[in-house]
């Protein structure tokens, strides 16, 4: 029989906030374990939860730009679960009134090669609701230990609709849902430092069928990567158990990088097991017509609509767009460099190309880089003024990085301007048609590439400061006295 597999991912985005969730205490990673508490986070007696308002026009924020329904009313609930990680025994979220609903993220499924655009697709999205964070175990040979500074930050959980069916899509959704936390500012989403995590829920019934097989979830799936394997590991292993005549278990299971494979856990809790109720210590937030316009003034273009623009504005090709849209940053980049010189594509070759190339090889990021946008508006211009080659603008291109010095000041202390004196270019291809009988006797035979080895020795000779177009005239001028 032929399976087809059904996928739903829950999505737990850590909020970029200075302070935590219901507590002015600071949020952050990496401090000495439990430094960053109170009593507030620890749960201690006598103490009350405040909301952080900066965390809800966030999440309101990701709700607009995934085109939720912002609720007008939404309450608090006290998800109660027994765990180590939980100094209250109880974790503060949203149960039946999130305060974002519905809403959907575009995707772009792999195309048939890497240069080539993938088709798109929409993926629905249940809710969005907001919660606290909690602690962090780290287990050892003979024992654990909790660390209470992760405990209390705020926290969004995406739930998707059982819409994607394979580990590629899975993929696609989560580097898209990245693009748009980074793009608007919401979260890092560093996997390391669990900013992003991420369970899936996957099941298979047979293809063209529409009724929900049983669901089994997924957790510790550390990587973008990592969820596309432990997905495509785990559809492949339901297929064999029904295929066997077995039946898939309601199941959470545990996924190891290392081994390529999943290993049971526990049986799925269901939503009564964790006895929500409201939380009495926090009123129902309201949000009126006001705050909603105030934050969908600050919302950012999406990186697909940004792509789409380029291709419409800017005449790029997919090769350069899916180089440039992903990150935020190098696309601000190239936009003022565009702006700055006037040719967006000549500019977005440069970034997409050399300076990537440079960046990597230094190991920094482009806001560390002394190459700004200005530097690359004024190769293009000294390039299209025929001031310097292609050739000799490559070479400038690596000074300007390494130095910061500004591309005009390069050319002249270096004295790479480009030479379109006619009078000392036709000495040199007279020379050079002299020194190389057998291209000069290939081109008046008719073979005409024989006068690009001609062009690329008279280059040579001038160490790349004889304007191109001006040697190829001269060079045709003087073969056909010959």
């Amino acid at each position: 029989m032929n399976y087809e597999a059904v996928i739903g991912l829950e999505v737990h985005v850590q909020i970029k906030t200075e302070s935590k969730m219901f507590s002015p205490v600071a949020a952050g990673y990496g401090h000495e374990p439990n430094t960053l508490t109170d009593p507030v986070v620890l749960g201690l007696p006598g103490t009350l939860p405040v909301m952080n308002k900066r965390a809800i026009d966030q999440i309101i924020k990701t709700g607009l730009m995934l085109g939720c329904d912002i609720a007008p009313v939404c309450k608090w609930d006290r998800k109660n679960y027994f765990y180590p990680d939980s100094p209250k025994n109880y974790q503060i979220s949203q149960y039946d009134q999130p305060i974002c609903i519905g809403g959907k993220l575009e995707i772009e499924l792999p195309g048939p090669s890497r240069n080539v655009m993938g088709k798109h697709k929409f993926v629905a999205l249940t809710r969005i609701h907001l919660e606290e964070d909690v602690g962090k175990l780290n287990h050892f040979d003979d024992d654990s230990l909790v660390d209470y500074n992760r405990a209390g930050t705020p926290l969004m959980e995406i739930v998707s609709e059982p819409d994607m069916s394979s580990g590629d899509e899975a993929y696609a959704y989560l580097t898209a849902l990245k693009q748009i936390m980074i793009c608007g500012g919401i979260s890092d989403c560093d996997m390391e430092k669990g900013q992003l995590r991420c369970d899936a829920n996957i099941s298979i019934r047979p293809r063209g069928s529409d009724t929900l097989g049983v669901k089994v979830e997924l957790k510790n799936l550390n990587s973008i990567s990592g969820v596309r394997n432990g997905i495509d590991y785990e559809i492949q292993r339901q297929i064999k158990v029904v295929e066997a005549g077995g039946q898939v278990i309601q199941e959470t299971r545990r996924w190891d990088a290392e081994a390529g494979a999943a290993t049971l856990m526990r049986t799925k809790e269901m939503a009564h097991d964790y006895r929500y109720f409201p939380d009495p210590d926090l009123m129902p937030v309201r949000v009126n017509r006001e705050w909603l316009e105030n934050l969908r003034a600050t919302l950012p273009e999406l990186p697909y609509e940004r792509q789409r623009r380029y291709f419409e504005e800017h005449d790029l090709p997919y090769t350069l767009t899916s180089v440039l849209v992903p990150d935020h940053r190098l696309a601000a980049f190239f936009e003022d460099a565009a702006e700055k010189c006037g040719q967006p594509k000549a500019a977005a070759n440069w970034i997409a190309n050399d300076l990537l190339r440079e960046l990597s090889a230094a190991g920094i990021g482009i806001d560390e880089s002394k190459l700004r946008p200005e530097h690359v508006a004024g190769l293009v211009k000294l390039v299209d003024g025929g001031v310097i080659s292609n050739n000799i603008a490559k070479e400038v291109f690596v000074e300007m990085f390494r130095t910061g010095e500004r591309p005009e000041e390069i050319v002249e202390n270096k004295g790479l301007k480009q030479s379109s004196d006619t009078g000392e270019l036709t000495a040199v291809c007279r020379e050079v048609i002299g020194a190389n009988p057998k291209s000069v006797e290939d081109y008046k035979a008719g073979k005409e590439n024989a006068i690009n080895f001609l062009k690329g020795q008279v280059m040579k000779a001038t160490r790349g400061k004889a304007n191109p177009q001006v040697v190829d005239q001269v060079l045709r001028e003087e073969l056909g006295k010959l």
